[in-house]
């Protein structure tokens, strides 16, 4: 079989999948989901790579880290099927994914900073403990919202034995008031339950320190990746042409 003069050299499955630590299944694979652009066979069947199928696969192993394997198989697909606008509005989508984490991030560390005991609180008398008409109208909410949060998991005040009347204690005065900041951002019950969740696990607001860094560096990590993957994207659609 000639060589492309545009593609060059032939190359065989393992010699791409030895490259990257792949099972040449695992190339057979990605060329049959469209991640990499189909390729020749020989007379007998087998199939013949190029450097710009070792290419494809460098951007498709490039965009994973930042885009998640869904994503990244899609912009491969769409590339290869010439709709590199497709492409770029996935791109798009997972940069938007991204900004509404970080502001998610800003607002729960925001809302963390705001928990610091409230000036005036006796901590002396069963610190925070409270009832529902009280807590409401020291958060501004009505009572029909904490009942709401309530319901969400948000809080999780016990009951009275003798009245029946929900308590609040400072574990609940602390998660009431960090769905409070939260809802203020804008952020729905469904995803602050989560976060009030680790808040609880943690066993307060201090330990989540070492979650938010964490937090933050996995996000710097995924836009460097986002990048990185952008550069290499470029660079297979100039090789294309």
């Amino acid at each position: 079989m000639p060589e492309n003069p545009q593609t060059g050299r032939r190359l065989r499955p393992v010699d791409l999948a030895r490259a990257h630590g792949l099972s040449t299944q695992a190339v057979r694979n990605y060329e049959e989901a469209g991640i990499l652009p189909p390729a020749d066979r020989t007379a007998h069947g087998y199939r013949v790579y190029t450097p710009l199928h070792a290419q494809a696969l460098r951007v498709f192993l490039a965009l994973l880290p930042g885009h998640g394997h869904a994503t990244a198989t899609a912009i491969m697909r769409a590339v290869h099927a010439g709709d590199a606008d497709g492409a770029y509005g996935l791109i798009d989508d997972s940069h938007v994914q991204l900004l509404d984490d970080r502001r998610t991030l800003r607002a729960v560390a925001g809302a963390l900073r705001e928990l610091a005991p409230e000036p005036g609180a006796d901590a002396a008398a069963s610190p925070g403990a409270t009832f529902i008409g009280p807590l409401a109208r020291r958060l501004g909410v009505r009572p029909a919202t904490l009942r709401a949060w309530e319901r969400a998991g948000l809080v999780r005040p016990r009951r009275d034995p003798a009245t029946g009347y929900r308590v609040f204690d400072a574990a609940d005065v602390r998660d009431a008031r960090l769905a409070r900041q939260l809802r203020r951002g804008g952020h729905p019950l469904e995803r602050i339950a989560p976060l009030i969740e680790q808040v609880r696990t943690a066993g307060g607001v201090a330990p989540l320190e070492a979650t938010l860094a964490d937090w933050r560096a996995r996000l710097t990590a995924r836009g460097r990746a986002m990048l990185a993957g952008a550069a290499e994207l470029s660079a297979y659609l100039d090789a294309r042409g």
